[in-house]
């Protein structure tokens, strides 16, 4: 936080501060507390009462950065000027942001996203993790010279367990996943899909090739893309750092308070934990 220090020139006149002075900062415009910002950079004018008129004094304005146990006080102290930004009101959750990595090549395009886990709230008032996040790979094939198609991509979900064989290849090293989406129901074996990531015969990175069956709609889709090993090392990075989001694990670090170890250790307190031991 920033505060303003205004004095009068020549060192007469009161001193205060105001905290986030960057909401009084409108040119030639009368603010609640009377202060009028003019447009030069370090003229501001203390609107006073004066009989039945007002008069302007000039002032210079400083500013200041104050220390953690400042901002505090001067949040308490002027709290009744605070409100909530127009475009987030009180109570809601920031927006949402989108965020991949896509990589172009001659014969195709893929592009890497994640997506949040979900949670179910209980009736403690708690939330349980329900559904993990995974993350979202989409194959489009090229349609022209760095142009692709992407009305024709085909969609691949890793899990969690599937990001982990990902994360763990070696330069020499394969993995493959077969996905059935209607498995269990009565369109199963109707669509089926086949991701295998393979090496480079040089060693000088990794293939990703889909393969897709759809009976339903009559298509039968291979899109294969090469990813050379900075890429490669690049996506791995991303997939480590994403992992633990994926499981939740970051909401309960967020909502960890200092009383609830001992709380819950004691709750849990016929467990045997292996270093008592």
């Amino acid at each position: 936080m920033v505060s303003l220090n205004i004095t009068a020139p020549g060192g007469g006149g009161g001193r205060f501060s105001i905290p986030n002075p960057q909401k009084l900062s409108s040119p030639n415009s009368t603010v609640s507390i009377s202060i009028l910002f003019t447009r030069s950079k370090n003229e501001v004018f203390l609107t006073a009462p004066h009989g039945k008129c007002s008069k302007n004094v000039p002032f210079i304005v400083k500013s200041q950065y104050l220390t953690p146990q400042e901002q505090r006080q001067q949040q308490q102290r002027f709290s009744s000027f605070e409100s909530p930004s127009p475009s987030q009101p009180a109570g809601q959750l920031p927006p949402r942001v989108y965020v991949g990595y896509t990589i172009y090549k001659g014969k195709a395009a893929l592009a890497v996203e994640p997506r949040p886990p979900e949670f179910s709230p209980l009736d403690s008032g708690a939330f349980k993790l329900s559904k993990e996040g995974f993350i979202l790979l989409q194959f489009a094939p090229a349609a022209g010279v760095r142009q692709y198609d992407w009305s024709r991509k085909q969609l691949f979900s890793l899990s969690v367990t599937e990001i982990g064989n990902i994360i763990s290849l070696g330069t020499r090293d394969s993995c493959e996943f077969f996905h059935d989406p209607y498995k269990g129901r009565s369109e199963e074996g109707k669509v089926r899909k086949l991701l295998k990531v393979e090496p480079l015969p040089d060693g000088s990175g990794h293939f990703f090739n889909l393969s897709v069956q759809n009976k339903l709609i009559n298509v039968d889709e291979n899109i294969y893309i090469p990813i050379t090993k900075a890429e490669f090392a690049v996506l791995v990075s991303s997939l480590n750092f994403i992992l633990p989001y994926l499981l939740g694990w970051h909401t309960f670090a967020n909502s960890t308070r200092p009383e609830d170890g001992s709380r819950l250790n004691n709750a849990n307190s016929t467990v045997d934990y292996e270093w008592n031991r």
